[in-house]
């Protein structure tokens, strides 16, 4: 069991833990959740004893082995497979001793361990860890050296999972994962056989790899026994119960404080209202938890270009001569939500890459819109940022014409705020960072969005800002994410990259999903050939009725235009309302005047109710287009 009992613990005169308190049973998966710079990975290097407690107490089971990912494994000759069998220290020391050990005695003992720590199969243990992060049997022999600074994270993250610590202390163990990754971790871990503790922004690890969510809010520790969904539903009822005492205690204080102002004077009254400040003194005040400053994204809206903005026919695409992917016939409309599915290495970031117009085809022929713009976010970019510059500083450069109440205006749009502005980039957290890069990527006002891998380092409130900002923006969409929940709801289409081809994912995601953990090699191996499944009979139905591309297309401008009418009518009856209401108005206009204004009012309104109805009516059609 794992205590932590009234501990508080503050950097430079900041507090981050005061007074706060938590009790982790044995065998407990446990989500850690938390706005970015709450102290979540603070609260980790306390309980491992790297960071003394400025008061309180931690307590671990004596002897207890507590282990977590503190940075990647380092570049070496030493094989991917001995690396993470080199973690499981006991193992390795047994195994050496039992090449020199003399004494029978010694022997012995040391045999009975080695079996009981099931020494025997550990090669293929680590085998299993290594393959469900993305490491064929190939990949495993090779050495760390040959693996780049992400890859060998996972390297690490492996060896500790083989370690098996008593205590699995991980902080965001999917940055650096690809989908396919991510869901073996979360069925990994939901077996995982100790306690887990996980920092984690990522929604379907909370939902299914943990029984109990941690949240750091406000200094202190409140465990819920429930996955994030169940949690989040129980604290939005703790925060509207928290805004409703707040506002009638308010109103307490206000009235006896009207009280005490009218007769703290007045001799008959004296003592009441004497009595009445006493109870204002005492009232302690009542305080909704602090909620995260403004998360939202501001994407700019484009100008409409025809469909297609991109069409590609037989296109080849790779690196020094050798293809990666080939056959590309693949078409990009102004509106289309694209998700990429398949394994790291299959091609996902290369496509991208291309439709970004930053790898040129092979062979083939692309055709694009003369006045495409796109805008590309790649974790990578994060790297590319000007660690001496403020982030003030990365507009300006590019937009050199904007003055800079405006520069800061677009800044604030990506919830980074005055002092975030003029921080130089280094000092600024990966999430700032994020939206600084995410900002970057859209200064254009670009028709079409690539994000490769956006989520890594936003935490669940930015997480959902972004899905909102998505489903908001009028371009086109390309994701690239190990973020199902993202995914899930920016999307309405999927690509399945995979043994070199692209080809459209006729499922849907949850399908996707229960593939990938089935083991399903035909559909998600490294080296199968795309080949497409039979259809049932009630999905070849279902495709006989769904509605051409060119049919859903007009469907959608259709309802785009539907909107914008109710939002103009809507706009000019809120003009007529004021004006109707304006007391002047009748004092300068004349009867017929008056009653002009009136009719005009009463037809604006009658427009708002036909263009409402012809708006439902054109939804109504394009659900039924796309089911």
């Amino acid at each position: 069991m794992l205590r932590i009992e009234n501990i508080s613990y503050s950097i430079e005169g900041r507090p981050l833990l005061h007074q706060a308190s938590a009790v982790i049973p044995t065998g407990h998966k446990v989500g850690i959740v938390g706005r970015n710079g709450t102290g979540k990975t603070t609260l980790f290097k306390l309980i491992r004893g790297e960071l003394s407690l400025d008061d309180g107490e931690i307590t671990l089971p004596s002897r207890a082995r507590i282990g977590g990912v503190a940075q990647e494994v380092p570049s070496s000759e030493t094989s991917l497979l001995d690396t993470v069998l080199a973690a499981d220290t006991e193992r390795a020391s047994l195994l050496a001793e039992a090449e020199t050990a003399t004494d029978p005695n010694r022997i012995a003992e040391v045999q009975t361990r080695l079996a009981d720590i099931d020494a025997w199969s550990a090669e293929a243990r680590a085998a299993t860890i290594l393959q469900g992060l993305g490491f064929d049997t190939k990949a495993q022999a090779m050495p760390c050296s040959a693996y780049s600074g992400g890859w060998r994270m996972r390297v690490a993250l492996a060896a500790v999972l083989f370690s098996a610590p008593d205590f699995l202390l991980l902080d965001e163990p999917t940055n650096y994962l690809d989908l396919e990754g991510a869901l073996w971790l979360e069925t990994y871990l939901a077996r995982y056989p100790h306690t887990v503790l996980i920092v984690s922004h990522d929604r379907g690890l909370l939902n299914r790899a943990v029984g109990s969510i941690l949240h750091l809010e406000d200094r202190k520790l409140t465990l819920y026994p429930v996955p994030y969904d169940l949690f989040a539903q129980q604290r939005a009822q703790r925060l509207a119960l928290a805004e409703s005492e707040m506002r009638k205690q308010e109103a307490r204080r206000q009235h006896m404080q009207a009280f005490v102002d009218r007769f703290r004077y007045t001799a008959s009254k004296a003592r009441q209202a004497q009595s009445r400040l006493k109870m204002l003194e005492k009232m302690q005040p009542i305080s909704t938890p602090e909620e995260a400053r403004s998360r939202s994204f501001t994407f700019p809206t484009p100008e409409e270009l025809s469909p297609p903005i991109i069409a590609l026919e037989q296109g080849v695409v790779g690196y020094d001569g050798k293809p990666v992917l080939s056959n590309l016939n693949l078409r990009i409309d102004p509106d289309d939500r694209i998700a990429l599915l398949g394994r790291n290495g299959e091609g996902k970031s290369t496509l991208s890459k291309m439709l970004a117009g930053r790898l040129e085809l092979m062979d083939g022929k692309r055709v694009s819109s003369s006045k495409l713009r796109i805008g590309y976010f790649a974790q990578h970019q994060l790297d590319e940022l000007d660690a001496g510059a403020t982030p003030i500083a990365h507009v300006m450069r590019r937009l050199k014409d904007v003055p800079p109440p405006k520069a800061r205006a677009r800044l604030a749009g990506f919830g980074l705020g005055a002092a975030q502005a003029d921080t130089e980039v280094g000092r600024l957290s990966g999430g700032q960072k994020a939206r600084l890069s995410l900002l970057m990527a859209t200064l254009d006002n670009p028709h079409m969005l690539i994000l490769d891998e956006p989520t890594n380092h936003l935490d669940i409130e930015s997480r959902e800002a972004l899905v909102e900002a998505l489903t908001a923006y009028t371009g086109a969409v390309i994701l690239v994410s190990h973020d199902m929940h993202l995914l899930s709801m920016a999307a309405d289409r999927l690509w399945l990259v995979q043994g070199g081809r692209v080809t459209p994912y006729e499922d849907d995601l949850e399908a996707y999903r229960k593939m990938l953990l089935s083991g399903d090699k035909s559909q998600s191996g490294h080296n199968a050939k795309p080949e497409k499944p039979a259809a049932s009979p009630d999905k070849q139905k279902q495709k006989a009725k769904r509605a051409p591309r060119d049919r859903v297309l007009a469907l959608r401008a259709e309802v785009r235009k539907c909107e914008e009418r109710v939002e103009k009518l809507a706009d000019m009856r809120q003009r007529i309302e004021r004006r109707l209401a304006d007391p002047k108005m009748y004092e300068k206009s004349t009867p017929d005047e008056i009653e002009n204004w009136k009719r005009k009012y009463a037809e604006v309104v009658d427009g708002v109710a036909r263009a409402e109805a012809l708006w439902v009516s054109a939804l109504e059609k394009l659900e039924t287009a796309e089911a």
